[in-house]
């Protein structure tokens, strides 16, 4: 009966139209969630009834078109809309957004879960967390702080737990080197008397001698064995030098500096206590009549003044002085000394000394020499090393020799040998050769004492890159992101999550800004993507359906009452 029918096609409307009602609703509510995409339903025709078929036309009759009466609409679909919404600034370096393609990928008890929501937190492990507990993934970084991409990890950000120090591989100089100096041709010089091997005064002492062994030109032994030999107070360009001692014999049971059976010994450690640079001219020797000659490098701030009562035997015991010095000869030429500090790879302080002295003047423009020593050196050598700097005849460099160098830091702890680079050739302020006063000062250098993780950032390619109390700023990880062949064919479980369905096909996770994902913006919030305006519109329609199905019901319900009626 066609009334019947009606009933039921006039159901399946409001039914469908309900559904509609429901989805609006849907949208509406969570008009304020953040990252939701809004669905629209769409409707299609439930079944046909066909009255007769179409008919083709022949040669003495046109063809006709089929009969069919719907017999009312079902949903055909519920698509999400997934175009970004609004972006609102929060300030919290937590909260991310995507802006364009692209999902978080979440952690939830080994499963993988996907969101648009970027409200995250840290937990007490320090992990980047939704409010869920799904656990943020993204890639790691190797010993440099460079991303490794490959396998996701969870996203940690361990804020003040980290700490972090770096080594310094480059020093970065600037100033200018006075060209109207002297030359440096002389270096200091002093003397002892003469050194015996008999306290008759018969034989001048060797090198090879042992210590015990020689004697003063007035016949006194001038050591024992056990005796500890203290250099104090002794001068370098103006400057006092730190003590260093020395114990005679090969038992070093003291903890001094150095230890030796010779004479030749002893003069070494001179050498190293007083930073003589042995390659570039200079050192302790005995001369042709046994005398001990102490020569320093040239360069006024290369200038030794050593005294008799600067070398102490037994100091803290019976202290007594084994040599009469004289100083024959002070360092001459023009020169600047500058100190710097750089770091070790546990982030320890190394002050290193640099002379900077005036060598030659040829045609060309200027040639200096630079001398690099450091009490920090924990070798048996303070002195680092030594290179040249030649400059043309408007003051540029023209080239450097050895400007790298060593640094012993064994027994510290830290890496060992450490290299260090000296850069006098900065592009914006290196150092020149002009007939002005001379000044030298480090601009730069890459290393760094001991920080503290302070802070965090994340950059639009997902980058989390931390700060340091120390000012160095390293890469942490990188957040990840996962697209789909259908993101429409996502299953959502709730918690603003998704789930991979086969209509979805599998994720492609990469970094954001790459393959079609979008960018990551930091502390920001994605706002629903709900118009208000359109939903209200479907709101009225889907209402306007359902009411208008109800009339139909009704109609065909009162002729239905009519037709029983007229029966009886």
């Amino acid at each position: 009966m066609g009334l019947t029918t009606a009933i039921f096609t006039s159901l399946s409307g409001m039914s469908s139209n309900s559904e509609s009602i429901s989805v609006t609703g849907n949208n509406i509510a969570n008009v304020n969630t953040t990252g939701f995409k809004a669905s629209r339903l769409s409707f299609e025709t439930q079944i046909s009834k066909n009255l007769h078929s179409g008919t083709a036309p022949t040669a003495t009759l046109g063809g006709t078109n089929p009969s069919q009466v719907g017999m009312g609409t079902r949903v055909s679909a519920v698509t999400r809309n997934f175009t970004s919404g609004s972006l609102q600034v929060t300030g919290l370096n937590t909260d991310l957004a995507i802006e364009g393609n692209g999902f978080f990928v979440l952690g939830l008890d080994g499963t993988a879960r996907y969101s648009r929501d970027g409200s995250f937190s840290l937990d007490k492990d320090s992990n980047l967390v939704s409010a869920g507990g799904g656990l943020v993934q993204g890639y790691g970084i190797d010993s440099d702080f460079n991303v490794v991409e490959g396998v996701t990890k969870n996203i940690n950000i361990p804020i003040g737990d980290l700490t972090l120090a770096e080594a310094t591989k480059t020093v970065t100089f600037s100033g200018n080197l006075d060209t109207r100096g002297d030359l440096a041709t002389m270096g200091a010089l002093i003397t002892s008397g003469p050194i015996y091997t008999d306290d008759a005064q018969q034989t001048l002492a060797l090198a090879t001698d042992t210590l015990t062994s020689i004697f003063s030109d007035t016949g006194a032994a001038l050591f024992a064995d056990g005796d500890v030999i203290t250099l104090s107070g002794a001068l370098k360009g103006g400057s006092t030098l730190p003590d260093h001692t020395f114990e005679v014999g090969a038992a070093n049971t003291t903890g001094s500096n150095m230890s030796g059976t010779t004479l030749e010994d002893f003069m070494d450690f001179l050498e190293d206590a007083l930073g003589i640079n042995t390659s570039a001219g200079g050192g302790a020797t005995l001369s042709a009549t046994g005398e001990l000659t102490i020569e320093g490098n040239t360069g006024l701030s290369n200038n030794l003044e050593v005294q008799a009562s600067n070398i102490i035997v037994n100091k803290s015991t019976s202290p007594r002085l084994p040599f009469e010095l004289t100083q024959q000869a002070i360092a001459r030429g023009e020169s600047v000394r500058t100190a710097f500090v750089a770091f070790d790879s546990l982030g320890a302080a190394m002050v290193i000394d640099m002379h900077m002295v005036l060598e030659a003047k040829p045609a060309t423009g200027t040639q200096w020499r630079f001398y690099l020593e450091s009490e920090e050196d924990t070798g048996l050598d303070r002195v680092l090393g030594t290179g040249t700097v030649e400059f043309d005849n408007v003051g540029q460099i023209i080239s450097v020799t050895n400007p790298e160098f060593m640094i012993d830091r064994s027994g510290t702890g830290a890496f060992s040998p450490q290299q260090l680079t000296i850069d006098f050739e900065d592009s914006v302020e290196g150092v020149t050769a002009l007939a002005a006063p001379s000044q030298l000062s480090v601009i730069s250098q890459d290393g760094s004492g001991v920080g503290t993780l302070e802070d965090f950032t994340v950059l639009e390619d997902g980058t989390v890159v931390g700060v340091f109390s120390n000012s160095l700023q390293r890469n942490l990880s990188r957040i990840a992101l996962a697209h789909f062949a259908n993101p429409n064919g996502l299953e959502e479980v709730g918690g603003n999550l998704y789930r991979v369905t086969d209509s979805s096909g599998m994720a492609m996770v990469g970094h954001p800004g790459i393959g079609g994902l979008g960018q990551i913006m930091s502390g920001t919030l994605e706002l629903s993507n709900v118009e208000l305006s359109q939903e209200f519109i479907s709101l009225i329609a889907a209402s306007t359906g359902f009411t208008a199905n109800s009339r139909v019901m009704t109609t065909s319900d009162r002729l239905i009452q009519e037709l029983l009626a007229a029966v009886r």
